[in-house]
């Protein structure tokens, strides 16, 4: 009877083990999947919707007239570089790495479907790091755009979400001399300038993270195409209301930065002083201190700005930098006019109604009396946000000056 009983549980657990060798039954080998690896999303023009397939949908239906254009790179197996400056295809690194291919849909789920049509392979999202739009597309509406991205299970929220000047579509088509991978070259751009304090990690997920605060607007990168090959990152793109209401320059991304506390430093700056000529300092630390009121029913902000810095370099001037009174001189009109910068900045933010500085983060976590009393939506802060008062203050410190043979 003993016996019994034991041969029973030996079943019993080599039954239950059974169920634990069944992971691999609905395996796909990675050869067999479509990578893609990006993505640009550009108003679909009318040549475009011509010639789209009858997919999902057949002619006869009344569908929106507005549609997209979507250009996928896919890996192509063998043929991806495995290191710098390197390939593992046998064909001497001449053929091209990725497959460049492009659809028309009247929503994202719709081009990707008739992007599946053209591919042999299923489509594989995991791999997906740049999704590029154009400023027109972003100008718009992004509910749909950001819902097919938010309940896809394959995006990355580490993704980069970038805005191109003119169509986003160039970006796919890039041959940059650094990187055989157009992407991969894109994202270790951004990648690299966030770690040389050049730009926030403003990734996918941080991007949604602050479109769905009350007190704070969304901002993306905005990028250019040089020469056809030469990405610049001209500024921030940045929303109210869901949609992109306007973009800064190169510099003011520093200026927002710095607003922000983010450090290290990574940008110099050029300005001309009163003795000692043009200057260009080059910001290494950043620091900011914060406080926040409620004054005549308005919030009122005030920011300290703290830099540590080096002096680059002195022209078109012959009195020299040589005495701790000129560097305070040079430190003084350096605090004057970027205060300048920084406050007008804030005030273009304001006139826009976008607060991609969270002050109302801050008013929300300080003030929660005044907050639940006047902030029912997050469209009320951005109307209050174009009215309160923000003050700025900067102190630089120049800690060195570099040698020079007399």
């Amino acid at each position: 009877m003993k016996s019994v009983r034991m041969l029973c549980s030996a079943v019993a657990a080599l039954a239950v083990l059974t169920l634990l060798l069944t992971g691999c039954w609905d395996q796909v080998e990675i050869e067999d999947r479509a990578l893609v690896l990006g993505l640009s999303i550009d108003a679909a023009t009318p040549e475009e919707m011509a010639t789209e397939e009858q997919v999902t949908h057949l002619d006869n239906m009344k569908l929106p007239g507005h549609a997209i254009s979507v250009t996928a790179q896919i890996a192509v197996p063998g043929r991806v570089p495995l290191g710098p400056g390197g390939g593992s295809s046998s064909d001497g690194g001449k053929a091209s790495p990725v497959w460049v291919v492009t659809v028309t849909g009247h929503t994202l789920d719709d081009a990707m479907d008739n992007l599946q049509q053209q591919i042999a392979d299923p489509r594989y999202l995991v791999h997906l790091r740049v999704i590029v739009i154009s400023e027109t597309i972003a100008r718009g509406n992004l509910d749909e755009l950001n819902d097919y991205l938010r309940r896809n299970p394959e995006i990355r929220r580490r993704t980069w979400l970038l805005v191109s000047e003119g169509r986003a579509s160039r970006f796919m088509d890039v041959d940059p001399p650094l990187q055989r991978v157009p992407t991969l070259y894109i994202l270790s751009m951004m990648e690299k300038a966030v770690a040389a304090g050049k730009f926030p990690p403003d990734y996918l997920g941080q991007f949604w993270s602050a479109d769905s605060k009350w007190g704070q607007s969304a901002y993306l990168p905005f990028v250019a195409l040089r020469d056809k090959e030469n990405i610049l990152i001209e500024g921030l793109a940045y929303f109210s209301g869901n949609r992109v209401v306007n973009t800064t320059k190169p510099l003011e991304i520093g200026a927002f930065m710095a607003l922000k506390g983010m450090d290290p430093g990574g940008y110099s700056t050029l300005f001309k002083t009163r003795e000692y000529g043009s200057v260009i300092i080059k910001i290494n630390r950043r620091f900011t201190k914060t406080s926040s009121s409620i004054r005549d029913g308005k919030p009122y902000m005030k920011y300290e700005l703290y830099f540590e810095g080096d002096l680059d370099e002195n022209f078109d001037s012959k009195k020299p930098v040589n005495s701790s009174a000129a560097l305070h001189t040079i430190e003084q009109e350096f605090n004057t006019q970027i205060r300048g910068v920084v406050s007008n900045l804030v005030g273009r933010t304001q006139k826009d109604h976008s607060d991609i500085f969270g002050m109302g983060e801050l008013i929300r976590a300080r003030h929660p009396g005044y907050w639940k009393q006047h902030i029912h939506e997050k469209k009320d802060w951005e109307e209050l946000y174009g009215g309160i008062k923000v003050d700025v203050s900067l102190h630089v410190h120049l800690q060195r000056v570099g040698l020079k043979s007399r």
